[in-house]
């Protein structure tokens, strides 16, 4: 990995080697339950300037990272949701890059989508935690990948983004010694 790849990817890029075992999939809830703690943990005491400061050259500011997990993990909430009662539906890609670049994810108070994540995270969880087994092998058909998506596969997805993000901003905290 290069250095880019190193600042982009600070614990790696995400491999799904399923299915998983319910030891598994039970540390992936309980990641995603926790982000939301990670996450403001991760931000507290940051400046509006510091929030502002990309986590890499040509990359999103810390702003910019807290609301793109907000906005990416609502649209695997309601993924999750439609697969578990749906047939295989078809989710609507976004483009995350296009988000991110609107007002509000530039200039909105961190403090609105931390409330968010805590809230969709601790309904997420909930959520996450009532079903069994089975449920987990039902999938959603994503059409930028072009192949159906496990809910087995995406928790792991989705606990490892949000550790992803938190990891961008941390590792910029470090660096910069705040």
């Amino acid at each position: 990995m290069n250095d880019m790849d190193a600042l982009r990817f600070p614990i790696g890029k995400f491999s799904y080697k399923g299915p998983y075992l319910r030891q598994q999939r039970i540390e992936s809830i309980q990641q995603i339950a926790a982000a939301g703690g990670q996450l403001r943990a991760a931000v507290d005491g940051l400046s509006e300037e510091q929030l502002d400061t990309p986590y890499r050259p040509e990359g999103w500011t810390v702003r910019q990272a807290v609301h793109h997990l907000a906005d990416s993990h609502i649209n695997s909430y309601v993924r999750f949701r439609l697969a578990l009662t749906e047939d295989t539906p078809t989710i609507r890609p976004y483009f995350e890059d296009r988000w991110a670049r609107l007002d509000d994810a530039l200039h909105a108070p961190a403090e609105l989508s931390l409330t968010l994540i805590d809230a969709l995270h601790e309904r997420w969880a909930l959520l996450l935690r009532s079903l069994d087994d089975g449920h987990f092998q039902l999938t959603y058909f994503h059409p930028e990948a072009a192949r159906a998506i496990s809910l087995d596969e995406a928790v792991g997805t989705y606990a490892w983004h949000g550790k992803h993000h938190i990891a961008q901003i941390t590792t910029l905290r470090e660096r910069e010694g705040w």
